[in-house]
């Protein structure tokens, strides 16, 4: 597939897969009319790399975390311990953003909930919580 499908399937723009080639992140063959082949296996690797990225990692620690990914797949994976360091500090602001989501999540959901607007909760798929009283 080319890089456009592959964008419209994993909901990355073409610029951004690029960009996680130029990083190391993804590599491609190319056919005899120099285009980029992706397969199915790239899709999941660029969902997986966003979503990464989207958590919050910066690209050098996701290339590390996909390599590693890579070593145990061929064998038992080692670390250094810089980069374990490095990915126990990432994992530590991972938990901070979550827990700030998730009070996020909690504060609208209660704020909706107490409002005539409440089925909007249950329309999305989402249990309206039980309102305190």
């Amino acid at each position: 597939m080319k890089i456009g499908e592959l964008a419209e399937r994993t909901r990355v723009a073409p610029r951004l897969v690029r960009y996680y080639e130029q990083q190391g992140l993804l590599s491609a063959p190319r056919s005899a009319n120099g285009y980029r082949d992706y397969g199915d296996e790239h899709v999941e690797r660029v969902r997986r790399v966003a979503g990464l990225v989207q958590a919050g990692l910066p690209t050098r620690l996701v290339k590390v975390l996909l390599d590693m990914e890579d070593a145990a797949a061929q064998a038992m994976p080692t670390c250094p311990r810089q980069v374990a360091e490095l990915l126990a500090n990432e994992l530590g602001g991972i938990e901070d953003r979550i827990a700030c989501l998730t009070r996020s999540r909690n504060t609208i959901r209660d704020v909706l909930s107490r409002t005539e607007h409440a089925a909007l909760l249950s329309e999305a798929g989402r249990p309206a919580p039980a309102v305190l009283t």
